[in-house]
């Protein structure tokens, strides 16, 4: 799984970092919903008034998806012998 970072500077100055966004081609089948979720996410990040710097994109996916959706678009694959 392929995870992007965002940063950018909310109306307060202050310098915003969004981690953990996953990488999704158009034709897969969770990229609709997490695209409109990111949009979401990202406009209440924008207007929020907490000092917070770093916000984890998949703590928030967590809250939000069913638990087998979750694991479908975050599974990671356990690499063996560090390979």
């Amino acid at each position: 799984m392929l995870l992007k970072s965002l940063e950018f500077k909310r109306s307060d100055g202050i310098q915003v970092k969004v981690t953990d966004i996953p990488v999704l081609k158009e034709d897969e089948h969770y990229f609709f919903m997490l695209n409109q979720h990111l949009q979401i996410y990202l406009k209440e990040v924008f207007s929020s008034k907490s000092r917070t710097k770093v916000y984890s994109f998949r703590q928030y996916m967590k809250r939000r998806m069913k638990w087998t959706d979750y694991q479908a678009v975050f599974h990671q694959e356990m690499l063996k012998h560090n390979a």
